[in-house]
């Protein structure tokens, strides 16, 4: 009996999480598999030898931003800020701008330097002083503290587990770079009705 029991706990489990993670990054706007610098989905970003570890990010294979370097404007309006604004992006964000800031090549990978650049509304640049904060200390004002609240990831739990990076908003609170969610924009949860957005702004 509890054999039978644990076994369909099991498949009970697979399908919930089946169901939840029924995207992937196949044919999602990070597939780069058919480009003419590669026929490969993942080594543009990662390696499975000889990559190295950049903020976290396995094996990772990509050329990196130059960080404080890149001569970054990070949004700064003292009337809508309480947390703590980094004075450049860091964390995670690093390794999305390292495609979407302009300043290094998607191709820029496997150490050859690419020529293959971002370019329309995908690309943020290195002004972000009109782009919602990133790198900014989620904490300060009362309606943002809730850190230990639902974050109505499919699947997930708190704010902090699924959209926090060390206590920080980075790129990846709301996009998930893999399309796990199959998301238009690769959100991590619907916007409809602003959804995402009062996610955390429970104004």
């Amino acid at each position: 009996m509890f054999r039978k029991l644990a076994g369909l706990c099991t498949v009970t489990a697979t399908l919930f999480w089946a169901g939840v993670a029924s995207a992937d990054i196949t044919n999602s706007a990070h597939d780069f598999s058919g480009e003419a610098y590669t026929n490969e989905i993942c080594n543009v970003c990662h390696a499975p030898h000889a990559g190295t570890l950049v903020n976290n990010a396995p094996l990772w294979n990509h050329a990196v931003s130059d960080g404080a370097g890149a001569g970054w404007t990070m949004y700064s309006n003292p009337a809508t800020i309480d947390g703590t604004i980094d004075a450049s992006p860091g964390g995670v964000s690093l390794l999305c701008l390292s495609c979407h800031d302009g300043t290094v090549a998607v191709d820029s990978f496997g150490g050859a330097t690419g020529t293959t650049f971002v370019t329309g509304n995908a690309m943020v640049g290195t002004d972000l002083s009109n782009d919602h904060p990133i790198s900014i200390t989620y904490a300060g004002d009362a309606d943002l503290a809730a850190a230990t609240a639902p974050s109505g990831v499919a699947g997930g739990t708190t704010i902090d587990a699924d959209m926090l990076f060390v206590g920080k908003v980075e790129c990846a609170s709301c996009h998930d770079v893999h399309n796990a969610y199959n998301i238009n924009m690769l959100l991590k949860k619907s916007n409809a009705n602003s959804g995402l957005c009062l996610t955390c702004h429970t104004k």
